[in-house]
C-alpha cells in the first residue's frame, strides 16, 4: 500500500434521540430547518452516492497511471478529504431521514386512535344493520295463518279507531306512525274479538251440556215411551183403537217384497176406503225377513233380476273355453227344484180376512182366511186357503175367473226357467199361482194368445162364427182381475153358494 492511502469503511451510523436538539443545530439540512426549495434527504443521499462512486472510480484510475508519485500523492489526498466530507453529507442525509421517519411515525400513532374509534363505529353499524336486515327479511318471509286477512284501511282506521290513536296521527303527520297506529288498532280489534270468542266458547260449552243433557232425556223417552204404549193396550182394546198394532203392522210392510206389498197396500186401503169386512195382517219371521232385506239392499240388482241371474251364471264359458248351450237349464223331479230353491218363499206372508158383509159379528162371520205368499225365484205370489186340505178339484178359488185354474205358471219367463215341472202344483202345494193374484200383486204380463185370434174360432159345421160375440164377457171379466172389489164379491158369492149347498 502507498503513502498517504487509507484503509478502513466509513458506515452512517443513526443518531440517538438525545442528540436530536444537536444534531438540528449542527447540521442545517435536517427536516425541521429545510426550507421548500432545499433538496429532499432522498435526493442529497442519491446525489452524494453518486460522487462518492465517481471519487473512487477516479482513484483506481489514477493507481494505475505512471505519473510521478508527489503529484500522484498530492491528487490522492484531495480525493479522499473529498470523500470524507460526501461521508458527512451521507450522514446528515441518513440522520434526516431518520428524524422524518420518526415524526411520520407520530404522526402515524396520533392518527391510529380515532380511525380504531370510527372503525369500531363502522363495525357497530355495520352489525346494527344486518340485524336490521334480519328483521326485515323475516317481516317480509312471514307467512300468517290467514294471508287473505290485511291490515284495516285507512278509512276504517279513521272510522272505526279511537279518539287517542286518531290525535296521534293528525298531530305527527307521519307515515310510518299512521302505519304503527293501524297496527296498533289491528292488535286492539284482535283483543277484543279474541274476547269475545273466549266468551262464545263459554256459551258453547255450556249449550252443548244442555243439549247432552237434551239427547240423555231422549235416549231415554223411547223406554218411557215403550211402556205408556204398554200401559195404553187395554185402553185401545176397550175402546176399539188399533192404533200400536196399526203402527207395528206398517214397520213390518215395510219389510214385504214389492208384489206382497202391493197387495198389502191396496186390501188396506180398500177396508179404510170402502168399510170392506176384511181384515189383513202380515204373518212371518221378521229376522229373517230383516236379514233378507238386508242382503236384497246390498246387491247390484233387484228382484225381478234374480230370476235371470242363475241362466247368466251358466252362460259363462268352461274351463276348456268353450260356451255351453244357451238353453234354460230344465230341472227334473220336485226333489231338484226343492234343492236348488226355486219354490223358496219370502219369510213374510199376507193374511185375508173375509167376513160376510151381512152379519155384524166379525167373530161368528168370518168366512175364510187367504194365504198370499210370495216366491222370490219364480217371482209370482201365490194363494191358498188357510187350513185347508181340498184338492184342486175342489178348490174355492179354482176358475174364479175363466181359464185360471191355477195349476199353471201364470207367465212364460216362470214357464221357461222351470221348464218341464210345471205340473208340480198339483202335489202337496195348497197355494196357487192364480192370475188374478198376479194382478193384484202388480205383476203384469201379456196373455199368451192374442184375444182377436180367440175370437175367431169355428163354428161346429166349418164355419167361422161372430167375432167376440161368446168371447167378449169372459173378456171384460178378465179385465176385472185387478180389480179387488170384483174378486172380494166373486169369493163372498162363492163361498155362500156353497153353503147353501151344504
Amino acid at each position: 500500500m502507498e503513502d498517504g492511502e487509507t484503509t478502513g469503511e466509513v458506515v452512517a451510523v443513526p443518531a440517538s434521540n438525545s442528540e436530536g436538539v444537536g444534531d438540528e443545530k449542527m447540521f442545517p439540512h435536517s427536516p425541521q430547518q429545510r426550507d421548500s426549495n432545499e433538496e429532499s434527504p432522498h435526493e442529497s443521499l442519491r446525489k452524494t452516492k453518486a460522487s462518492i462512486e465517481n471519487i473512487v472510480a477516479e482513484i483506481l484510475a489514477l493507481k494505475k497511471q505512471a505519473e510521478p508519485k508527489p503529484f500522484l500523492t498530492l491528487r490522492l489526498r484531495e480525493l479522499l478529504t473529498q470523500t470524507f466530507l460526501h461521508f458527512v453529507t451521507l450522514r446528515q442525509a441518513n440522520r434526516s431521514i431518520l428524524l422524518e421517519e420518526e415524526r411520520a411515525r407520530t404522526e402515524t400513532e396520533r392518527a391510529k386512535a380515532p380511525l380504531e374509534l370510527t372503525t369500531q363505529q363502522l363495525q357497530n353499524l355495520m352489525y346494527e344493520k344486518s340485524h336490521y336486515v334480519k328483521a326485515i327479511k323475516a317481516c317480509n318471509d312471514f307467512k300468517s295463518k290467514y294471508p287473505d286477512i290485511e291490515v284495516v284501511s285507512e278509512g276504517e282506521f279513521f272510522r272505526d279507531s279511537p279518539q287517542d290513536m286518531k290525535d296521534s296521527v293528525l298531530c305527527s303527520h307521519s307515515e310510518h306512525n299512521l302505519v304503527l297506529k293501524r297496527l296498533n288498532f289491528e292488535l286492539f280489534q284482535r283483543k277484543e274479538l279474541c274476547k269475545l270468542h273466549d266468551k262464545l266458547e263459554q256459551k258453547k260449552k255450556t249449550l252443548l251440556e244442555t243439549i247432552a243433557n237434551r239427547k240423555k232425556f231422549l235416549s231415554s223417552l223411547p223406554s218411557h215411551l215403550k211402556s205408556l204404549k204398554k200401559a195404553s193396550l187395554p185402553v185401545q182394546n176397550q175402546l176399539g183403537v188399533q192404533h200400536t198394532k196399526k203402527l207395528k203392522r206398517h214397520h213390518l210392510a215395510e219389510l214385504l217384497p214389492p208384489p206382497l206389498y202391493v197387495i198389502y197396500s191396496q186390501l188396506l186401503a180398500q177396508k179404510e176406503a170402502f168399510g170392506e169386512s176384511i181384515d189383513v195382517e202380515i204373518v212371518g219371521s221378521v229376522k229373517d225377513a230383516q236379514s233378507f232385506a238386508h242382503i236384497q239392499a246390498h246387491k247390484d240388482t233387484g228382484i225381478s233380476s234374480t230370476v235371470a241371474s242363475p241362466k247368466l251364471e251358466n252362460d259363462e264359458p268352461d274351463e276348456d273355453g268353450q260356451r255351453p248351450s244357451k238353453r234354460p237349464r230344465r230341472f227334473q223331479g220336485k226333489e231338484s227344484l226343492d234343492q236348488v230353491g226355486i219354490f223358496q218363499v219370502h219369510p213374510l206372508t199376507v193374511n185375508l180376512h173375509i167376513y160376510d158383509d151381512e152379519v155384524s159379528d166379525l167373530e161368528s162371520a168370518n168366512l175364510i182366511t187367504l194365504n198370499f205368499e210370495y216366491m222370490m225365484q219364480l217371482n209370482i205370489i201365490c194363494v191358498g186357503i188357510k187350513a185347508s186340505n181340498d184338492g184342486p178339484e175342489d178348490d174355492i178359488l179354482s176358475n174364479l175367473f175363466p181359464d185360471d185354474t191355477g195349476l199353471e205358471l201364470p207367465h212364460q219367463s216362470a214357464k221357461l226357467y222351470v221348464g218341464d215341472a210345471v205340473m208340480l202344483f198339483n202335489c202337496d202345494r195348497t197355494s196357487r199361482p192364480y192370475k188374478w193374484a198376479q194382478h193384484l200383486a202388480g205383476i203384469d204380463f201379456l196373455p199368451e194368445v192374442a184375444p182377436l185370434m180367440l175370437s175367431r174360432r169355428e163354428t161346429p159345421d166349418g164355419g167361422e162364427g161372430a167375432k167376440g160375440e161368446d168371447f167378449l164377457p169372459s173378456i171384460s171379466q178378465y179385465r176385472q182381475h185387478n180389480r179387488l172389489q170384483t174378486v172380494l164379491q166373486k169369493i163372498r158369492s162363492r163361498i155362500k153358494a156353497r153353503l147353501v149347498l151344504q
